[in-house]
This record gives structure tokens, C-alpha cells and sequence, in this order.
């Protein structure tokens, strides 16, 4: 495979659908949905869900944050 090319499909059979990686993608979505009520929709337009702690499904609202999407991509 030439090198920048990526196989979707492949990735979403091999990763992606995974059960504990469903229930980590639920609990993000569920974090933002969170925020969302707490703060405003547009209060997070452009901007990322951050757990503090790194963990997707530790929902305490003391390990959430709004954050700059750069921040919190780039963290490692």
C-alpha cells in the first residue's frame, strides 16, 4: 500500500468496531451531549470535550472540560 493511503474499511473492521471501542465512542459522545446541556451548544462550537484523566468513560463532570481543539489533539 503506497504510503498516505488509508484503508477505511480495514481500520473500522479491525479497530473501530470493536465493543470496548463502541462503548468508548458512546461515552465521548455522551460527554459532549453533557457539555452541551451544561454550557450551550454554541459555547462549544469549534472546540473538544476534554477528559482530564485521558479515560473516555469517566463522566464526572470534575474530569470534563472544554478545551481548544489543537490542545486537545495535540496532548499526548
Amino acid at each position: 500500500m503506497p504510503l498516505g493511503k488509508r484503508n477505511y474499511k480495514a481500520e473500522y473492521d479491525e479497530y473501530h468496531s470493536r465493543p470496548e471501542q463502541k462503548k468508548n465512542r458512546a461515552a465521548r459522545n455522551a460527554a459532549r451531549r453533557m457539555m452541551a446541556r451544561r454550557h450551550g451548544k454554541s459555547k462549544l462550537n469549534g472546540k473538544d470535550v476534554d477528559h482530564r484523566d485521558g479515560n473516555p468513560r469517566n463522566n464526572a463532570s470534575s474530569n470534563l472540560r472544554v478545551t481548544s481543539i489543537n490542545y486537545n489533539r495535540g496532548k499526548k
